[in-house]
């Protein structure tokens, strides 16, 4: 084990170990003020960079993945309507997509969380375009605050943390409404068919017109022309 790897080994034991009462409390009240240095940090750094959208998928997607190469042509078609794109920062579609914005010479954004098992963000990452985050609600918070659209291809529970939040906030009119894309039918169809059957149909748990919060499209063209035709229906522009 090299020095660096006990380092962190025991930055992770200490972490994980049990706390008196009176240290957890302690504790709690000075991660306020971490929890506002990211916020402000944030927003001066976001506030900076212009309209983009937010792009989600798994960290595990290979780059031959038919997923990884769909990632990297929406984005790279988005720069060139002048989107930037914002991604968690990391492997996999999060990889694609700031490879494809790069690629077409976009603003390329990693929001990346710092793990146990220390995630690192991509290369396709802009260098003053990097912000590290501790605490997942202030990365989630930023996500929302500075997308002016959503797309989500295949992920796990991350992707499906990302999305459900988003079309919750819009469904409870508590953000504006923006465009929210399920890349890939295939994959979604599922889920789809489970909150049509289950959860509207069966349970009442929503009403018809939360599903069309959402498209499920499968080309990259289709994909652009539904987040640029939503700006253009709603006499909106991307929110600089």
């Amino acid at each position: 084990m090299t020095e660096k790897e006990r380092q962190e080994e025991e930055k992770i034991r200490k972490a994980l170990a049990p706390k008196e009462w009176h240290e957890i409390k302690a504790y709690d009240s000075w991660q306020v003020f971490r929890i506002m240095g990211e916020f402000v940090t944030s927003f001066e750094k976001m506030s900076k960079i212009g309209p983009c959208v937010s792009i989600f998928g798994s960290a595990r997607t290979k780059p031959h993945s038919k997923y990884y190469q769909l990632a990297e042509e929406i984005a790279y078609l988005l720069t060139r309507e002048g989107f930037g794109i914002i991604t968690g920062g990391g492997p996999g579609i999060m990889e694609a997509a700031n490879k494809g914005a790069q690629r077409g010479n976009g603003k390329s954004v990693g929001l990346n969380i710092v793990l146990p098992f220390e995630q690192k963000h991509n290369d396709y990452v802009d260098f003053d375009k990097i912000l590290n985050f501790d605490f997942f609600f202030v990365r989630k918070t930023i996500f929302l605050k500075y997308s002016q659209g959503f797309i989500g291809l295949p992920g796990g529970f991350g992707t499906m943390d990302e999305l459900f939040e988003s079309l919750t906030l819009i469904q409870t009119s508590k953000i504006a409404h923006f465009p929210i894309v399920l890349v890939g039918s295939e994959y979604w169809h599922g889920l789809i068919e489970w909150m049509k059957k289950t959860m509207l149909e069966k349970e009442h748990n929503i009403s018809e017109p939360d599903l069309d919060l959402f498209a499920v499209l499968d080309e990259p063209a289709d994909v652009v022309k539904y987040i640029t035709d939503f700006y253009k229906k709603y006499t909106l522009k991307p929110n600089f």
